[in-house]
């Protein structure tokens, strides 16, 4: 015993080199997490090896960012891979968590010191806003650990509101005019109010839609029926921003011209060939796009899927991949025969648009090939 205890490090001698303290080294081995390579059966003492060290360091780091107890045992287990996964959901969580955070901070500061509520009203064209709720619906979250996500933004502006809607995977902004008074105002509307306001303005009749924003309390006025609801209590991403890394402000590389009618038969025939890929650990269909001899979009056909090569080419052409059902509802909720597709590359986010409209568009996150 004393020859091998001598190879060893005491759990004071691993608390030192890891920067765990000796109480943490043994809730970690209670936990399975780090156990000793050897226990005296007569004194207790626990010993540890040299190639324990380094997981040991690696709990202690693992541990300061507060990571959950099951995972720093994975991690401890895993592979470099593996390990950079969970740490990167590790980091996810704190970023929610710290959003979560600052909602609350300044919901608890209106508390104290509360605003004056302002009142900001929009008279609109049923059609119009009609128009622009279905350019977005498709877009709206429905994940419930995202909350923020599951409804529409109303972006008052001067002379005008824009709604936004997002999942994470792609965004879609649309814009209706609009004669307002009152000073700028942004409430997020949720889903349900969205839908049940859609089939209000199908009332025969409607000329005219008075929206009114009070604070968190919204009213809607249609053809003598009125609606009412209060905004979701959350912030909604900067879309401005994500619009400015994902289609950014100067013109895009590529502008494709879209055939509607064709590109969604293609993509709704049930042999339409795709790429198998996983994402989050589910299994992916992703369709593949390219040109056609004119310069069109096309559906790429199963003899050309292995030769589809992700960076633009001469004389293979461009060639990039997408959630193809996603693609479909932003087709769809377009409205229109023809549309352009633009895009910077097969790695760059792809806004798809009507012709000559500046305000309506949806923007898709690509997938690697």
């Amino acid at each position: 015993m004393p020859d091998v205890v001598s190879d060893l490090h005491s759990i004071g001698e691993l608390a030192r080199a890891s920067g765990l303290t000796v109480s943490a080294l043994r809730f970690y081995d209670s936990a399975g997490v780090l156990t000793p390579a050897l226990v005296d059966p007569v004194t207790g003492y626990r010993w540890y090896t040299d190639e324990q060290i380094g997981p040991a360091r690696l709990v202690a780091g693992l541990r300061r960012v507060g990571m959950p107890v099951p995972e720093i045992a994975a991690a401890v287990r895993a592979e470099p891979a593996e390990v950079h996964r969970l740490l990167d959901a590790h980091l996810r969580r704190l970023a929610d968590g710290l959003a979560d955070a600052r909602r609350e901070v300044v919901r608890l500061r209106a508390l104290v010191d509360p605003a004056p509520t302002t009142v900001t009203t929009l008279l609109l064209s049923p059609a119009e806003l009609a128009a622009a709720l279905d350019a977005v619906r498709f877009a709206v979250g429905a994940n419930p650990e995202l909350p923020a996500l599951s409804g529409v933004l109303l972006d008052v502006e001067p002379d005008g509101v824009r709604l936004v809607a997002t999942d994470r995977h792609r965004l879609a902004v649309a814009r209706a005019a609009a004669a307002v008074d009152g000073p700028p105002a942004r409430v997020l509307v949720p889903v349900d109010l969205v839908d049940r306001l859609r089939r209000l303005l199908d009332t025969a009749g409607a000329r005219e839609v008075r929206l009114t924003v009070a604070g968190v309390d919204l009213r809607v006025a249609v053809a003598g029926r009125t609606l009412t609801g209060t905004a979701l209590p959350y912030d909604f991403p900067d879309y401005r921003r994500l619009l400015r890394e994902a289609v950014g402000e100067r013109p895009a590389a590529y502008r494709i011209p879209v055939d509607v009618v064709a590109l969604r038969a293609a993509l709704r025939d049930p042999a339409a060939p795709t790429l198998a890929r996983e994402y989050a650990g589910t299994p992916l269909a992703v369709s593949v796009l390219g040109l056609d001899d004119s310069g069109g979009l096309r559906l790429l056909h199963p003899t050309e899927l292995a030769a589809a090569d992700p960076t633009p080419d001469p004389v293979s052409g461009l060639r990039f991949g997408v959630n193809g059902e996603y693609l479909l509802d932003a087709l769809d909720a377009a409205g229109c025969p023809q549309l352009v597709l633009e895009l910077d590359g097969p790695i760059a986010p792809l806004a798809v648009r009507r012709p000559n409209d500046e305000d309506t568009f949806s923007v898709l996150m690509p997938i690697r090939l």
